[in-house]
């Protein structure tokens, strides 16, 4: 099994470094131009956005559920065993590339919801679907491509990326407790499939108030220890930036070198901000909104506190730790987060890490699945379809947490980097409509209205008609 995560290991490297990496960046800095730094003009109206975000669903799924499913994907195993991974293999330097990736994925992610919600459709049960393989069929009218993708983003979803879930919550509490492995698979199940079983709608309920607590918690313990440290802050960020572009590795224990920190730092990026990875936007569509910047622009946030703020303070905590946590026998991914944690507030801590890491993991289930279901949705709407892909998920959470770490984290970025891909083509297509709402929302910001409302007919700013009933004359609100 550890001969096949090698060579996985790999192929995963090479497509990292050839592909996934000049397609992040390109895509992410020609979005970043086409929208005059909409990451950085429009930064603070995006808190002023995300404020108003409960209101207005109408029986629907709000911008906000929306947003925290999202959050609930993002702000998980990524921001824990992620940064770990890329510490342990890429060195310092690696948190430094992640800062990269996510600060040209705020554009693509916004521009992924915003296509997202532009070309949504509306379901009879009166809630939205939608995501890349919608605006690929919809916006490129191309579908073979959006059949495609869909299935490679369902079954990712669903399968690969519960997997690694399930497998992080097994590997941590099986580092911390004594718990037969068997017994966490069961529990897994008990918890998960309840929701998974009600489909959208629950997930949404759920996530609305799961997502916010456990990032906040998880931020709350870091911060703690952060501001313990807070003398230790500029010399971290100087081993970040030296790290970042240093031929070999400049600390003991952990990786480096500027090639194995620009590969683990954008692998991981990705994995945990998730921007041009053709997932954040299923949810995203979902939402009830009156203009489809206004989700463009809380998705792109969700990109910032992902990994500007939680990765940046979780780097913080494991980087004061010292050589003696990173060096020590059996240190891993699945375990160094809360090891260095425990060294620097108290065994003590260990019992409600794994605890926050379990729902951490667990709504990052959640989240993956509603992006499974969205895509399911487009290939068929019959209910056995559904559960099918319910069942598929549950059954990937119960055989995920009894593999191996290196196999499922190996596997997950070639799965991703294979949406990405797709996934970032289409952006740099479509990249007209996504302008267009923008220059649609602003100008009617200048004539002083407050809420700006979307209309997909005859609308000057678009480069056609939105070919879907949804917006004519701002009726998705």
């Amino acid at each position: 099994m550890n001969a096949l995560a090698d060579q996985i290991l790999v192929v995963a490297d090479w497509i990292t470094l050839h592909l996934t990496l000049w397609l992040l960046f390109g895509v992410g800095v020609f979005l970043t131009l086409r929208t005059r730094f909409v990451q950085v003009r429009l930064f603070p109206h995006m808190f002023s956005v995300l404020a108003t975000s409960r209101q207005g669903r109408r029986g629907g799924i709000s911008s906000f559920q929306a947003f925290t499913i999202t959050l609930a994907a993002r702000v998980g195993l990524g921001n824990v065993f992620g940064v770990a991974a890329a510490l342990l293999f890429g060195g310092p330097g690696a948190i430094f590339w992640m800062w990269i990736v996510a600060l040209v994925g705020m554009a693509t992610a916004f521009f992924e919801a915003t296509l997202a919600q532009i070309f949504k459709i509306r379901m009879a049960d009166g809630t939205f679907r939608g995501g890349p393989a919608y605006y690929i069929y919809f916006g490129l009218k191309n579908s073979i491509m959006a059949k495609v993708l869909a299935v490679i983003t369902a079954f990712t979803c669903a399968i690969v990326v519960t997997s690694v879930q399930a497998n992080g919550i097994a590997q941590t509490m099986a580092a911390t407790t004594s718990a037969d492995p068997w017994l966490i698979t069961v529990v897994l199940l008990v918890f998960s499939a309840p929701v998974i079983y009600g489909g959208l709608r629950a997930v949404a309920r759920v996530s609305e108030w799961m997502a916010p607590i456990m990032a906040m918690m998880y931020v709350a313990v870091v911060t703690v220890i952060v501001l313990m440290n807070l003398t230790e802050f500029v010399n971290v960020l100087g081993l970040i930036f030296a790290s970042a572009f240093s031929l070999e590795p400049l600390v003991g224990g952990l990786g480096g070198g500027i090639l194995a920190a620009v590969i683990n730092g954008t692998k991981r990026g990705v994995f945990s901000n998730e921007a041009g990875q053709a997932t954040a936007p299923n949810a995203a569509a979902t939402a009830t909104v009156s203009h489809p910047v206004r989700q463009g622009l809380i998705q792109s946030l969700g990109v910032f506190v992902d990994t500007i703020i939680v990765c940046t303070a979780t780097a913080f905590v494991i980087l004061i730790a010292g050589e003696e946590v990173w060096a020590a026998e059996g240190v891993n991914p699945a375990n160094l987060t809360t090891l260095a944690i425990v060294s620097e507030v108290g065994e003590w801590a260990a019992l409600p890490m794994t605890l926050l890491i379990f729902v951490l993991a667990f709504s990052s289930i959640l989240g993956a699945y509603a992006y499974a279901e969205v895509n399911v949705a487009f290939l068929s709407e019959r209910q056995w379809a559904q559960r099918l892909l319910q069942t598929g998920t549950v059954i990937a959470v119960g055989i995920g947490a009894m593999m191996t770490l290196p196999l499922v984290w190996n596997t997950v970025d070639i799965a991703m980097a294979l949406m990405s891909f797709t996934n970032l083509v289409a952006l740099i297509f479509l990249a007209k409509w996504g302008v267009g709402a923008l220059k649609d929302y602003e100008a009617q910001r200048k004539q002083g209205v407050a809420d700006p409302v979307f209309v997909g007919r005859d609308n000057p700013f678009m480069p056609a008609d939105v070919p879907t009933d949804v917006w004519v004359s701002g009726q998705a609100r």
